[in-house]
């Protein structure tokens, strides 16, 4: 007999070891056997959770977006103008929580995966249209709508692009570095509007 309250305990255990098998292995051909034995339990228990190996990606993905909305959310508090809240939301991307080696690669083999996966396909786009709506509510207050749309691809291009690139190069720039270039991009186009260009 389970006991009473401990699923969510177990999910979150298992959410949890999926995505540290991901990390170590690089890949989602992880079995849920390996998940489930990192989350010390049975993969009958995990099965019994989450249905199939398909469901508790899914679930681990949910749970990595949900982790990075908090986050955004969490540093949106201090920001108090449109080109702080913008910074806000890109500094977001790279918080220690997000930026982790496992989380990186769960992300860029999601990204993969939803080539082959119309659920994965849905939940990415739903992450891609939250971070644009996000962005282009302050950056149109900065910037006419099309220049707005435009700055929104590149900082989207950016944080994604630092993403792919930690997960497969052995030397990537520190995260303040990072955050600093992304930042620099922002700042670019702000000071080419104050010049009036």
């Amino acid at each position: 007999m389970p006991k009473v309250g401990m699923e969510p305990v177990r999910k979150k255990a298992l959410i949890h070891a999926t995505i540290a098998e991901i990390g170590e292995a690089g890949t989602l051909e992880v079995t849920v056997s390996q998940i489930a034995k990192r989350a010390g339990m049975s993969s009958a228990l995990a099965h019994h959770y989450f249905g199939s190996k398909e469901q508790m990606f899914l679930a681990t993905m949910r749970y990595v977006m949900r982790e990075y909305g908090e986050t955004v959310l969490s540093n949106l508090k201090a920001a108090t103008t449109p080109e702080a809240r913008i910074r806000a939301i890109t500094d977001s991307s790279f918080d220690s929580s997000q930026f982790e080696r496992e989380v990186i690669a769960a992300w860029l083999n999601f990204y993969v995966r939803a080539l082959r996966s119309d659920q994965t396909r849905r939940l990415l786009q739903v992450y891609a249209r939250r971070l644009h709506s996000n962005l282009i509510h302050d950056l149109k207050k900065l910037f006419e709508p099309e220049i707005a749309e435009e700055i929104a691809q590149g900082l989207a291009s950016l944080i994604d692009g630092f993403y792919v690139r930690s997960a497969l190069q052995e030397s990537v720039p520190e995260i303040g570095q990072i955050k600093a270039m992304v930042n620099d991009y922002l700042t670019l186009w702000l000071e080419r509007k104050n010049r009036g260009a």
